[in-house]
């Protein structure tokens, strides 16, 4: 008797179990047919908390994507921040909060921070002709390119950033090979190829030629070892020492130019806290470090690229935005380097979003779409 009744009560068990398996099945089928996700695994952030009515698992779950090596490239670093306190921090694989990650042309926006501090020094001029003594000969049309223009992309400099064929890029050149002594020598040479101010060409060569410029507002010195040194100083002490981003490490060419269209290191959590004093308008803990009206030229649209303010990606329509315009808000601004990674600040949600890694043109649409679904999964104000 107590055999049958442990039979009938296996017999219970497995069919109570094959239901189960079958109810998992089909949800599993209904969830790929719908396009669902299960949720994302809290374990892998090193940082996670909700805000306001914004949850935790729904910041992970928005987030998700970035770490789809398939569809957005391998992200070494993703941080968020909102009101300036970190809600969400995730690393790659060998990756954490000390590693200091390559900028690329986020880069970019570092240099013109610096370049608003030498012309709230008095040291250069925004619309006046930026002092390249290249330039100065009479007649040269070079002579009539301003700080603007160089900071807008609109110097009218003959240039081609990426090719084709990519190994013949000016870019490349001035970085990897012929024009790698003196990047900033390399990239003054070129002829006019337009009127300056009259297109928008984007171009690493003009912040190689802003980084030469602030270098010689420093020192007078030719000497490599000299120039890094009084650029560095400079960085240190109204940069670095006020924002607390200790881990900021420039590189340098040979002749001792700082490379500030591409090659600048830092934490992901240094680049996030770059990014909220942006949003800020150059403020921290209380003290207006960079000029407001500075970060106002850098966010507002240049006359020839409604998408691009002064060395600064804005969510507008205009030429090889690598934004999302008509989503989110126009008030969005980015710093975007060449491989997909962004620091993204949303003022109207009170948002920056840092995603550090290495996508190739298709995946870099996946990290778009992840990023849309983070900023819109906060309300505005």
């Amino acid at each position: 008797m107590n055999g049958l009744m442990n039979s009938k009560k296996w017999l219970a068990a497995s069919v109570l179990l094959l239901l189960a398996l079958a109810v998992g099945a089909l949800w599993h089928r209904h969830a790929g047919a719908q396009g669902e996700t299960p949720p994302a695994d809290l374990s892998r952030y090193r940082t996670l908390q909700g805000s306001g009515s914004i949850g935790a698992q729904q910041i992970a779950d928005a987030a998700e994507g970035l770490f789809d090596e398939d569809a957005a490239g391998a992200t070494q670093a993703f941080v968020m921040m909102r009101d300036g306190q970190i809600l969400a921090e995730r690393y790659g694989e060998g990756i954490g909060p000390q590693t200091k990650l390559l900028s690329r042309s986020i880069a970019k926006t570092v240099t013109a921070t610096l370049i608003g501090l030498m012309v709230s020094d008095g040291r250069l001029a925004l619309d006046s002709p930026a002092p390249v003594p290249a330039w100065s000969q009479p007649g040269d049309p070079r002579g009539a390119i301003t700080l603007s223009n160089l900071l807008q992309m609109t110097s009218g400099l003959e240039h081609s950033e990426d090719g084709p064929p990519l190994y013949e890029a000016d870019t490349v050149r001035m970085i990897f090979t012929d024009g790698s002594a003196d990047m900033a020598g390399f990239a003054e040479a070129k002829p006019i190829a337009h009127p300056p101010g009259s297109q928008f060409t984007y171009s690493t060569a003009d912040t190689m030629i802003l980084s030469d410029l602030m270098t010689r507002m420093l020192t007078t010195s030719g000497e490599a070892d000299q120039r890094r040194a009084a650029m560095m100083e400079f960085i240190g002490g109204r940069l670095t020492t006020p924002l607390g981003l200790a881990s900021l490490t420039p590189e340098f060419d040979r002749r001792g130019t700082m490379i500030g269209g591409a090659m600048m290191y830092m934490t992901a959590g240094d680049y996030a806290r770059f990014g909220e004093f942006l949003r800020n308008k150059g403020r921290v803990k209380g003290h207006q470090v960079l000029s407001a009206r500075w970060v106002e030229f850098m966010t507002t649209p240049s006359p020839r690229n409604p998408a691009y303010g002064g060395h600064v990606w804005l969510n507008r329509e205009g030429k090889e935005n690598p934004l999302f315009p008509g989503r989110g808000s126009r008030r969005i601004f980015a710093a975007v380097g060449h491989h997909g990674q962004y620091l993204l600040v949303d003022p109207t949600r009170r948002l920056v979003i840092v995603r550090m890694g290495i996508s190739n043109v298709v995946q870099r649409e996946g990290v778009r779409r992840s990023l849309v679904r983070l900023v819109e999964l906060f309300p505005q104000g």
